[in-house]
């Protein structure tokens, strides 16, 4: 039998640690991104080139196969045992292969097809749409690849292991940019865009993704054992029904998210040169506190969770399901209201070099503060959807998408007018919101019918008591933010002729400003009795070898 799973915090923490590695070397791609290319016509063709094979993988792998496939390794595992449970993985390993390298031929062979269905408006600038065709063949490999990663990630972290699967998102970042910023350079020589070699990148990240993580797997106990007479064959084996019929659902769901990214990057690409770059880099800001706390708290909190249902511990479930919802609202409300106001002052630091110049600065400061609004609704989805999954209702998570995505799409459709391309990050936010809302009184309804009660109480004090502190700590940051750029405008120091400080500068009050919120919070959590906030403090503390006061 394998080994449980353990606290959901420590692995959160594990999980959260690697994730945040992943997500600062993210932002390093973006710094490389936006000082050679800015928010430019090339840029716009790499990301919709890009958004293509990356939202086949949300839809055929990180989303429903994960949160199928780790219910089903976990019950097989607990109950029929260590070889059942290896066999059934290096099933879909292969399963999954197979299927999704097809459907990357065919993306391959049909990329004109592809492009022109997502962005239209391309055929306006000479080259773009071109452009974006080329990018998209070439990145679709990177499909399959970044599929069995997703695989790999998930076993890994239904037998307890979450550092190395989080950490090869951070060597897929590396491998990813270095590789591609290399071919920037050299690619001109032969007449090629130096764009293109960031979409090589991609691949070569993507093999690195998967395989650096095939050691680990190998450490765990996966061996594909030869086949019993007692085995079924292959396509008729139970547990891989059963995890395929489970993840249709889920990709109903995910497949009108898809329709609402199609209609989403269409408003986009009509509203002019750099508006898709400007949201692309605002949402990958919003990413990383998703991707640090959000999703480490649900990849952390599925093989818990569905560790327990199988046991018939509902009671824990229900107590696991609120420990998690708080602890997303305890990291993600104030992080909204510190992105919000620190919008500017951030994206000037990572950003505002080279071709990415100060009205990049501002369009992509409006688009993170629209999408800061739902941000701790995107994370609290990040945890609910994979309960539904845990519990055995696919149900709830297929009706909440469709909703939302009918939701997204009528309020972008109506705002993008008057709002322009920051219409569409609100749009979206909002109606997150909204499936935050539905998924929790879902799965709360959902377990009462089992006979299990899912407290509400702890969970409405926690948004109530993190919404006030989030307020207090924006208002004071924002305070610090305005006298500082007035003690020392950045104009001054060009003035004296110190520009080349400037960017040290803008550093020093960046972090400045983010550490005096982050004080500001713990010390708000702490007069409020907030014990969410104080506990992912001392967890951090203690990982970093430091001693709390």
């Amino acid at each position: 039998m394998g080994k449980p799973t353990g606290s959901v915090g420590g692995a959160a923490a594990r999980m959260g640690l690697a994730t945040l590695i992943s997500r600062v070397m993210g932002l390093v791609r973006e710094q490389v991104f936006a000082y050679l290319f800015g928010a430019s016509n090339a840029t716009d063709a790499f990301q919709i080139a890009f958004r293509i094979p990356n939202l086949l993988r949300d839809l055929f792998a990180e989303g429903a196969m994960s949160a199928s496939f780790i219910p089903t390794f976990t019950r097989v595992r607990t109950q029929e045992g260590d070889r059942r449970a290896w066999r059934i993985a290096g099933l879909v390993f292969r399963v999954l292969f197979v299927l999704v390298a097809g459907i990357a031929a065919l993306g391959m062979v049909f990329s004109n097809e592809i492009v022109e269905l997502y962005a239209p408006a391309f055929h306006q600038v000479p080259g773009k749409f071109e452009l974006t065709v080329q990018m998209t063949q070439l990145m679709f490999p990177f499909f399959p690849l970044v599929a069995l990663a997703a695989a790999f990630m998930a076993v890994l972290n239904a037998c307890g292991s979450f550092f190395i699967p989080g950490f090869s998102s951070a060597l897929f970042n590396v491998a990813s940019v270095g590789v591609g910023a290399a071919l920037a350079w050299i690619l001109p020589s032969y007449g090629i865009q130096s764009i293109v070699g960031m979409a090589i990148g991609v691949v070569v990240g993507g093999a690195v993704q998967a395989f650096s993580q095939w050691p680990e797997l190998r450490k765990q106990g996966y061996r594909f054992p030869a086949r019993d007479r007692k085995d079924a064959p292959p396509l008729r084996e139970p547990a891989l029904r059963a995890m395929l019929l489970m993840m249709i659902p889920g990709t109903i769901g995910l497949a009108a998210t898809q329709i609402n990214i199609l209609v989403n990057s269409m408003l986009a690409t009509s509203q002019g040169p750099g508006a898709v770059s400007w949201l692309n880099y605002a949402f990958r800001l919003m990413q990383f506190p998703i991707g640090v706390f959000g999703v480490s708290l649900a990849a952390a909190t599925l093989p818990r969770v569905s560790e327990l249902w199988v046991k018939g511990d509902r009671p824990a479930v229900a107590n696991q399901v609120n420990t998690s919802l708080r602890q997303v609202l305890a990291i993600n409300l104030p992080a909204s209201a510190g992105l919000a106001v620190l919008g500017p002052s951030i994206i000037q630091m990572l950003f505002e070099y080279g071709n990415f110049g100060p009205w990049d600065t501002r369009a992509t400061a409006q688009a993170l503060a629209a999408y800061s609004l739902g941000l701790a609704a995107y994370s609290a989805v990040k945890v609910l959807v994979p309960v539904c999954y845990a519990i055995g209702n696919t149900r709830i998570p297929v009706i909440g998408s469709l909703l939302s995505v009918a939701l997204t799409i009528a309020l972008n459709v109506g705002m993008v007018g008057s709002l322009g391309f920051a219409g569409l990050a609100l749009g979206t936010s909002i109606a997150a919101v909204f499936n935050a809302v539905y998924l929790w009184f879902s799965v709360r309804a959902e377990l009462r019918r089992r006979a299990t009660e899912l407290v509400g109480a702890p969970v409405l004090s926690a948004l109530i008591g993190y919404g006030a502190l989030s307020i207090v700590m924006a208002g004071v940051v924002w305070a610090a933010d305005y006298a500082l750029r007035g003690w020392i405008p950045e104009a001054t120091l060009s003035d004296w002729g110190i520009g080349a400080a400037v960017p040290g500068f803008r550093v020093f009050r960046t972090l400045f400003l983010v550490a005096l919120g982050g004080g500001v919070a713990l010390v708000t959590a702490r007069a409020m009795g907030l014990a969410e906030l104080q506990a992912v403090s001392s967890s951090l503390s203690r990982r970093l070898g430091m001693r709390q006061g």
